[in-house]
C-alpha cells in the first residue's frame, strides 16, 4: 500500500486537518488532517521490516527511513515540516507514512517503503512518494477498472493495514484502515484510502529518488 496509504489529503483531509491544527494552537494538540481516514490500532512495530540484506543507498544522500517528526524536508527548494507519521503493517509489509505541513493549509504525504528486489539476486530498495490529494466526489473504488479525471486506472492491491500514529496526523493513536490501490498505463498511481466507517478518500503519488530529500534536524 505504498501506493498506498500512503500516508496523505483530499478537500476533507484539509478541513480535518486545519481544524486540528487551529485546536492545537491552544491546548497543543493537534491531529493529522483526516482526509486520508484514521487508521487501525496494530502492535508494537518497527518503522520498518527486517531485511537479510540491506538497502543500497548513495552514502552521499539521506536515508529516507531516518526522516522523524519535527524535521524539515527540502525537496528540491519546497521545503515542508514533518508534523507527524502513520507506522503501518499489512500481511508483512512495513512502511512508514510522514504528513507534511508546507505553508498554511497545504499537505502532503510522504510514503518510504522498503521493496524486495525484482529477482532474489538484486538488493532491496527504497520506494518514496510524494501523495497529492485529488477531488473522490463520493467515489467508491471498484474492484475493476476505475477511470479518474478522463484515465484509466487498474487495481494492484487492495486490503486493510493496521497503523500506529505519531504526532498530528488526525488519525487516533492505533487502528486500521482499508485501501486499494491503483495503477494507470502510464505508470500514474492512484491510492484510496478510508479508516473503516468513514468517507473514502484519494490521492495520486509521484515517485521521488531518495537523493532528492534533504533534511534539517530539529534540534
Amino acid at each position: 500500500m505504498t501506493v498506498a496509504v500512503v500516508l496523505a489529503v483530499s478537500a476533507a483531509i484539509f478541513v480535518v486537518v486545519l481544524g486540528a491544527f487551529l485546536g492545537t494552537r491552544r491546548p497543543d494538540k493537534r491531529a493529522r488532517p483526516a482526509p486520508r481516514p484514521p487508521e487501525p490500532p496494530p502492535e508494537p512495530m518497527s518503522s520498518h521490516p527486517a531485511l537479510a540484506r540491506p538497502v543500497v543507498l548513495d552514502p552521499d544522500y539521506l536515508d529516507p527511513r531516518t526522516i522523524k517528526v519535527g524535521d524539515t524536508i527540502d525537496r528540491q527548494g519546497a521545503r515542508s515540516r514533518v508534523i507527524g507519521a502513520l507506522h503501518l503493517s499489512w500481511q508483512g509489509d512495513q512502511w512508514t507514512e510522514y504528513l507534511l505541513e508546507e505553508g498554511a493549509r497545504h499537505y502532503q504525504w510522504l510514503s518510504v517503503q522498503e521493496r524486495d528486489g525484482a529477482t532474489p539476486e538484486d538488493p532491496p530498495h527504497l520506494e518514496v512518494f510524494l501523495w497529492t490529494p485529488v477531488p473522490t466526489q463520493g467515489m467508491v473504488p471498484a474492484k475493476s477498472m476505475l477511470i479518474m479525471e478522463g484515465v484509466e486506472f487498474f487495481p494492484i492491491e487492495r486490503g486493510t493495514a493496521a497503523f500506529r500514529s505519531e504526532g498530528t496526523t488526525g488519525y487516533p493513536e492505533r487502528g486500521l484502515v482499508d485501501f486499494a490501490d491503483y495503477r494507470a498505463a502510464d505508470g500514474r498511481l492512484l491510492s484510496f484510502n478510508r479508516v473503516q466507517g468513514q468517507p473514502w478518500t484519494a490521492a495520486y503519488a509521484q515517485p521521488l529518488s531518495p537523493g532528492s530529500i534533504n533534511v534539517e534536524r530539529m534540534l
